[in-house]
């Protein structure tokens, strides 16, 4: 367990599942898809809390405040009913977008890899234990940008559930210890804009278990 706090230092991959709400989906104009899907964004986009966020030039940058597992058993091909044999824990993050990018990259059929692995583009909060959320289906996520709130949903707005987004990605590829999945985020998506100040939380029953804060600044 001790090594799986350290997830973001160890860890290999950062799994990201698209569209897993659908009110998010419909917000940007999309489908509300029937399977699961997902990107991988870089290990080297995490930013701890306190940080800062870099803003590249010309780029319209989005945040979408998620509720990431951190898996603590290897496997692959793993079952639904196995899936939290597999879950070490959670942590509070944010999966950053160049909108502007994803936008034309969408046009154009290409990936999404640019438009979402910048440096510093998934702010991330400390491991909580999973013995800590025993419905991580029934967490408040929320995220305020200049002292307004932009998002505040339920992570029982997920189309796809944690065990079938293990059993989908597992049945890919390998999941690994130290790996980050990021399962999605409810409405709200919005803007940030160099000075300005960003923070996060994650709450379960009445408890806030994670807050995050960032300062965005030109990218440089």
């Amino acid at each position: 367990m001790a090594s799986v706090r350290n997830f973001t230092q160890f860890g290999r991959k950062i799994v990201a599942i698209g569209r897993n709400f659908s009110e998010h989906a419909r917000e940007l104009g999309n489908s509300v898809p029937t399977a699961p899907f997902f990107f991988l964004k870089p290990t080297s986009s995490y930013v701890l809390s306190p940080g800062k966020i870099e803003i590249p030039r010309g780029c319209t940058v989005h945040h979408e405040v998620e509720l990431g597992v951190v898996v603590g058993k290897t496997g692959r091909n793993i079952r639904q009913a196995d899936a939290w044999d597999h879950v070490a824990g959670y942590a509070l993050g944010l999966d950053l977008t160049a909108r502007n990018l994803q936008d034309e990259a969408k046009k154009k059929g290409l990936p999404w890899s640019a438009a979402k692995g910048f440096d510093t583009f998934t702010p991330i909060g400390p491991f909580i234990p999973a013995s800590s959320i025993a419905d991580p289906h029934n967490v408040r996520l929320w995220v305020e940008v200049g002292g307004q709130m932009r998002q505040n949903g339920l992570t029982d707005a997920m189309i796809f559930q944690i065990p079938q987004l293990i059993e989908h990605i597992s049945g890919i590829m390998t999941l690994e210890e130290g790996d980050l999945v990021l399962t999605g985020t409810p409405k709200g998506v919005g803007p940030i804009e160099p000075g300005e100040h960003v923070v996060a939380g994650l709450e379960y029953q009445g408890r806030e278990l994670s807050r995050i804060e960032f300062d965005a600044v030109e990218r440089k």
